[in-house]
């Protein structure tokens, strides 16, 4: 079975101590290179990932001829500028989300994919590809809990420290960016829809100038999604998605553990059913995933207009925030 070889750019924390290890489980990948603009921290890398090839360089990355795909966990800003060069180098390109910084640049990448074509690209929300997620959509749409009518979903971490990438605006930082893509991503995808209007209060840290506390509502056709996410508050994460005869409660909706079962709740008329997915790696999933699209030669799962909308629902927050009205 031919797999598809991959070249890591950037030593990222994400990478390294998440992604990569998962990657390296795939039934249809291997990952033969790693870059680094220090050639030294590249060669270590490697070396602990137990990764064949290091470069110092991402360009001399992307020159490498036996590489088909990049992973490309970068700051965001750094996202579509290296996700076009690595495309213009004729690899297949899986970003980290958010895709770009505002959904001008992330239309522009679209434009620009659509002119590349013999490559795929695809933003990384590795959270819908987990079995808790397929199988929340599938109780949805099949009206296991009737109508749908609304979301609550909650995303939050503590982090103060001024150097780390999420807590610097001028680059992409801030909660809504990081972690309030998410919220706003699942709710997109349960609904199957686009919200029509968007209401949001946001907190920005006085020194940091990132927000630090959001509190959106998502207003769809056929009902509404609220959610709130920080940086600066104790740990947590939970879904529920309710309906007219029932309830879906996701226990880690985001951060699923590769390493202990996960669990939903359906609550109906009948009562709770508790449902357990089996241990799995969300990460090696979304690699397996992508690297099926390429060897088939079909689309990606999750499209570049997709990471246009959601974007697009981004920026309608701040705006509405700003403005203190629905937008």
């Amino acid at each position: 079975m031919k797999k598809i070889r991959w070249g890591i750019i950037s030593t990222a924390n994400i990478g390294t101590g998440k992604v990569i290890p998962a990657m390296q489980k795939c039934h249809l990948g291997e990952i033969v290179a790693i870059a680094s603009r220090d050639d030294a921290k590249a060669k270590e890398t490697a070396k602990q990932l137990g990764i064949p090839k290091a470069y110092g360089s991402y360009e001399d990355l992307l020159a490498d001829g036996e590489i088909d795909a990049i992973y490309n966990p970068l700051p965001n800003h750094l996202h579509v500028p290296w996700t076009k060069k690595a495309a213009e180098a004729g690899k297949h390109v899986l970003c980290e989300k958010p895709i770009a910084l505002s959904s001008a640049e992330a239309q522009d990448l679209l434009d620009f994919s659509r002119s590349h074509s013999e490559v795929k690209i695809m933003e990384a929300f590795m959270y819908r590809f987990h079995p808790q997620w397929q199988k929340a959509k599938e109780l949805v749409d099949s009206g296991a809990i009737g109508e749908l009518k609304t979301i609550q979903s909650f995303f939050s971490y503590f982090l103060l420290d001024p150097s780390n990438i999420r807590n610097q605006a001028d680059i992409g930082g801030g909660g809504l960016m990081d972690i309030g893509c998410y919220n706003i991503s699942l709710s997109r995808f349960i609904f199957a829809a686009e919200p029509k209007r968007v209401l949001a209060t946001i907190d920005f840290d006085p020194t940091l100038k990132t927000d630090r506390l959001a509190t959106a509502i998502l207003e769809f056709d056929k009902g509404s999604s609220s959610f709130s996410c920080s940086t600066q508050l104790s740990p947590y994460q939970r879904v529920n998605i309710f309906g007219t005869q029932g309830r879906i409660e996701i226990e880690i909706p985001f951060n699923a553990p590769p390493d202990k079962p996960c669990k939903l709740w359906l609550q109906t008329g009948a009562g709770i059913e508790e449902m357990r997915f089996e241990i799995t790696d969300q990460y090696t999933l979304q690699g397996d995933a992508f690297a099926e699209a390429i060897l088939e030669n079909k689309p990606v799962p999750t499209p570049l207009e997709d990471a246009v909308a959601n974007m697009q629902v981004i920026e309608r927050a701040f705006a509405s925030a700003k403005q203190n009205a629905w937008v």
